[in-house]
């Protein structure tokens, strides 16, 4: 990629130059992430009180993501197109298979970018709130450099 480089008084600035084309896939991927990163978060909410208390109800999922029971009803109507859960009205949430394996997947980059963070050193408390954010919008090389540096260690 090409680079400028801009001297001011105290500093150095190097700015990567990037493609119309680039910067747009860029833009792509990054409200793709986003939009996943809801599906995500709510699969596995479902899966983690489903194994705690046998189901998951809108109440319960509303309490812990810290929304509205309206946002978590507009989330799982667009879920439920999307086939990762099955709902019936008054009933518990249930994920569908590809749900499961989505939410078995989550936990496993949790875990994973959990485990890396601690191992440099970062306290518990902050690699589980760093966690949130990097599980979802970190690549699989990177995942998978992770990993290989965990087995080493």
């Amino acid at each position: 990629m090409p680079r400028s480089t801009k001297k001011t008084s105290a500093t150095t600035r190097v700015a990567i130059v990037r493609s119309p084309a680039q910067l747009a896939e860029n833009f792509r991927r990054s409200r793709r992430d986003r939009a996943l990163e809801t599906a995500q978060d709510y699969v596995e909410a479902i899966a983690d009180l489903t194994i705690a208390h046998s189901e998951a109800r809108v109440v319960d999922l509303a309490r812990r993501l810290g929304v509205t029971h309206v946002t978590v009803n507009r989330t799982l109507a667009r879920l439920q197109k999307g086939g990762f859960v099955k709902t019936e009205p008054y009933r518990a949430i249930f994920l569908t298979d590809a749900g499961d394996k989505l939410a078995a997947e989550c936990k496993r980059r949790h875990e994973t970018v959990v485990s890396f963070l601690r191992s440099l050193g970062i306290s518990g408390r902050t690699a589980e709130l760093d966690a949130e954010g990097i599980e979802h919008h970190v690549s699989p090389e990177t995942l998978a450099a992770f990993e290989r540096r965990l087995k080493k260690s």
